[in-house]
Order: structure tokens, then C-alpha cells, then sequence
């Protein structure tokens, strides 16, 4: 009989270790959970990398299949005019000028 509680004893503190590896231990519950969790936000991130992509996809098919496109954004970013056109600029009631639309671009030193 002594055996057998021996044997009992034994069998209990297996069965707590092995719960305690599970719960808390390398590759338990707690690790498989922050591991779930960053490959989620890893997931959200390349959505929205593909997403930008297909974007930058679709801008340089448009600039590669035609004129149009290049003429638009010298128009919207350069500021350019067809030849024969004529510029209109349009200036608010307080009479500042409008912001340029690039502001990156240096001043230009008289």
C-alpha cells in the first residue's frame, strides 16, 4: 500500500509540472497567444502594403499606357500649360497668395 501512494504522489506531481510547462513554459498557452497576435498585425500590415502596392501598380501602368496621365501631373505638380492656353491664377479676398502646391521645392534668390 506504501507503494501505492508513493506512486499516486508521483503521478500528482507529474501531471502539476506538466500543467505548469503548459500554462507558463516555452511553447505554452501564453507564447502560442503573443504568437497568434503578432502574426494578426503582421497579416494587417502586408494588407495594407499590398494594398499601397497594387496603388503604385496601377499609377505606373497608367504612366506607361498613356499621355494623359503625365500631363495631369505636370499640370497638378509643375504647374504647366498647354501651348496657346492661358493662365488664370485665382487670388482670395485678403489677397495672399495661394500656397504652392510643392512645398519642397527651394526659393529662388533674386
Amino acid at each position: 500500500m506504501r507503494w501505492l501512494r508513493v506512486l499516486l504522489l508521483a503521478l500528482v506531481v507529474l501531471l502539476g509540472w506538466l500543467q505548469y510547462r503548459l500554462w507558463f513554459g516555452v511553447g505554452g498557452t501564453r507564447a502560442v497567444e503573443e504568437l497568434d497576435a503578432r502574426v494578426e498585425q503582421q497579416r494587417r500590415q502586408n494588407e495594407g502594403l499590398e494594398q499601397r502596392n497594387a496603388a503604385l501598380a496601377a499609377e505606373v501602368a497608367d504612366l506607361k499606357s498613356g499621355e494623359a496621365a503625365i500631363e495631369e501631373r505636370a499640370r497638378n505638380e509643375l504647374g504647366m500649360i498647354r501651348p496657346g492656353e492661358t493662365f488664370y491664377r485665382v487670388v482670395d479676398e485678403d489677397g495672399a497668395p495661394p500656397v504652392p502646391a510643392a512645398e519642397d521645392e527651394p526659393e529662388e534668390t533674386p
